[in-house]
């Protein structure tokens, strides 16, 4: 049995994780900086995180790891992921494995417009950006989800200080849930159309088994090395063409449909990043559908 630490487990998606590592097993450490969530009291236990811009702070979270005998980290905070990253080989020698892919590769997918730059460079469909105004769609260069993303009205001028434009497509969306192998091989592709998108995050969708996406995934992940639990957006747009917009280098609350698809990632961790057994993949249930909704936690 591992303690597996989670970050920012305030989302409202983080239940599922939670659970999953629980049904794999194992002991579902929940953190985040506000401590009234519902998390708290769904995990086996729970850490109060420092916030991001304290100046000690990853001092403090080494402690933590090291107080709370945490096995295995899964860093699915934008904001920290870089640093995560750049820890790997550090917390490897304490013996604690944190799950996630290269600095550089995370660079280039936090950077929308070094996405961009490397999506092009590889023939990889995606929409027109710029640095400049001359699309509709506004967009932060760093930012998740919806956050910050905003059409322009006819004339407005805006300041392009770490941001981009790029044309808006219209379509069915698509998030590709993607685990990926420690020889940075996928393992599995899971494509699901998202349903009833609200602030980033889909309440409901369908696993699809779209050929065009699936190629495209393996070549992203020939060209770009990740490890383990990733994400890639993408639109199937109105006149039948794909259209790839993001690369999420982390696990995600909403990989619940990508995990019932197929099995239980957190399991596929232990045994893969942790035991070094080999995976076999079982078939990916095609047509699966998740409908989401909210509970609540009473406390008193």
């Amino acid at each position: 049995m591992y303690n597996i630490l989670l970050e920012a487990s305030g989302s409202l998606t983080s239940g599922y994780l939670i659970k999953a590592i629980q049904q794999a097993g194992h002991r579902a450490i929940a953190s985040d900086i506000n401590q009234d969530i519902a998390a708290r009291y769904l995990a086996d236990e729970f850490l109060l995180m420092p916030s991001k811009h304290d100046s000690q702070l990853w001092e403090k979270i080494t402690k933590m790891i090291i107080d709370n005998k945490i096995h295995i980290v899964l860093p699915s905070l934008d904001e920290t992921l870089l640093e995560w990253s750049i820890r790997t080989e550090f917390y490897s020698r304490m013996g604690v494995h944190v799950i996630t892919s290269a600095p550089a590769t995370i660079e280039v997918c936090q950077d929308k417009w070094k996405t961009y730059e490397f999506f092009i460079r590889h023939g990889i469909p995606t929409p027109p950006t710029s640095l400049s105004q001359d699309y509709n769609l506004l967009k932060p260069r760093y930012g998740r989800g919806g956050q910050g993303v905003r059409f322009l009205a006819p004339g407005e001028s805006v300041t392009m200080d770490q941001m981009i434009t790029q044309q808006a497509v219209e379509g069915e969306e698509f998030t590709v849930d993607v685990f990926v192998d420690r020889h940075g091989d996928p393992v599995y592709i899971v494509p699901r159309q998202r349903w009833m998108v609200r602030e980033g995050k889909s309440t409901g969708g369908i696993v699809v088994h779209d050929p065009e996406i699936i190629q495209w995934i393996h070549v992203i992940c020939q060209k770009l090395r990740f490890q383990g639990p990733i994400n890639v957006q993408c639109f199937r747009c109105t006149d039948g063409t794909l259209k790839f917009l993001e690369i999420n280098p982390r696990v995600a609350g909403g990989m619940a449909l990508g995990f019932a698809a197929t099995e239980n990632w957190f399991k596929l961790i232990t045994d893969h990043f942790v035991n070094h057994n080999n995976v076999h993949p079982k078939p990916v249930q095609y047509g699966m559908k998740m409908l989401r909704y909210y509970d609540e936690v009473f406390v008193s």
